[in-house]
This record gives C-alpha cells, sequence and structure tokens, in this order.
C-alpha cells in the first residue's frame, strides 16, 4: 500500500489557511450586495430614463424627428449600466470599508 504524502500543518498555517477562508468569503458576500445594490439603481433608473425619453419622443417635434428606437433604447441602456456600475462599486467599497474597520487585525498578518 501506498501512503498518502499528508503534511501536518502547524498552526500558523492553519490559522492562516482559515484566514484567507474567511477573506474569500467575505469578499463573495462584498460582491452579491454590490450586485443586488447595483440591479436595483439599474431597474430604477430604467424606468426613470424611459419614461421621459419615450414621452419626448412622442411629444416633441425634434425628438420625434432624430430619436429613432435604436437611439432611444441606447439613451435607456446607457444610464441603467451607469448606474448598475456606479452603485455596485460604490456598495463593495462601503461594505469592505466596513469590514476592515470591524476586524482590523485580520489586516495585520505577515
Amino acid at each position: 500500500m501506498m501512503s498518502k504524502n499528508v503534511v501536518a500543518q502547524s498552526p500558523l498555517q492553519r490559522n492562516s489557511v482559515a484566514s484567507l477562508d474567511q477573506k474569500l468569503a467575505m469578499a463573495k458576500r462584498c460582491s452579491h450586495e454590490g450586485v443586488v445594490a447595483g440591479a436595483k439603481a439599474a431597474a430604477l433608473a430604467t424606468i426613470a430614463t424611459a419614461i421621459p425619453t419615450l414621452a419626448s419622443a412622442r411629444m416633441l417635434p425634434w425628438a420625434r424627428a432624430n430619436l429613432n428606437h435604436t437611439a432611444q433604447a441606447l439613451i435607456i441602456s446607457t444610464v441603467a449600466g451607469a448606474a448598475y456600475f456606479i452603485v455596485a462599486d460604490k456598495t463593495v467599497l462601503a461594505t469592505a470599508r466596513k469590514n476592515s474597520f470591524r476586524n482590523p487585525s485580520s489586516n495585520r498578518e505577515a
């Protein structure tokens, strides 16, 4: 029978692996919060942009002549995409900052 090469980990290595797992879990949670907040902001921005864009394309002569369906969709989707990325980025950074102040000892590992 062949034995497996198992190396005993020192307490420092085990602590380091646990710390990395904890940091990975925290990063996943931060990014998930960012995605959810970004999606909510994108949905709100879509509605807030679509109503005046579609209304002006029907009522204003300049907009009726110059904004076809593709231009209207581009305006709405650009605002929604910008809102998503801005809010998601701010949320991830705020969550990471909050967590770094909550557990400052984990930031000082050698």
